[in-house]
């Protein structure tokens, strides 16, 4: 469930970046902040970083546009906006995960966030980690990609 989970936040980047590439900047962000379009369903969301972590676009709290992120934590004290922002200028891509509010449930979440940066946009999807071994799985393979730890 977590790989499809994965496959479909990162699909969703694409196609968010396919739509900005067609569309242009102005008219993307628009529907990437419409909360009833096509960027939002469910728990799944666009939103988009420019280079120095201020919100241009956010699916679900568009009272984030325009307002600088780079300082933010999660719940856990973590200064996840600005691992996205650094990772993306230097790696281009990557996932982040995360302790945040999950607008569905209304409860704080694991959360694992992809994103790509095209230009001078880092744009993100991420999706809630909810279920015990969906956990222990994603943080066995985030393990043996690193390399950090070989389990027997």
């Amino acid at each position: 469930m977590l790989e499809k989970s994965q496959v479909k936040a990162k699909e969703w980047v694409a196609k968010a970046i396919a739509f900005y590439g067609a569309s242009g900047e102005e008219i993307a962000v628009a529907e990437f902040t419409n909360s009833q379009g096509p960027f939002v369903q469910d728990e799944m969301y666009i939103f988009v970083l420019d280079k120095k972590g201020t919100m241009i676009a956010h699916g679900v709290n568009e009272k984030f546009i325009g307002k600088n992120f780079i300082d933010l934590k999660d719940a856990a004290g973590k200064s996840f906006i600005r691992e996205i922002i650094d990772t993306a200028n230097t790696e281009g891509k990557g996932w982040i995960d995360y302790q945040w509010y999950n607008p569905v449930n209304k409860e704080t979440k694991p959360k694992s966030v992809y994103f790509e940066k095209v230009n001078d946009l880092i744009f993100c999807s991420g999706i809630y980690i909810e279920r015990l071994l969906d956990l222990i799985s994603y943080n066995l393979e985030f393990i043996s990609h690193r390399g950090g730890m070989h389990l027997q």
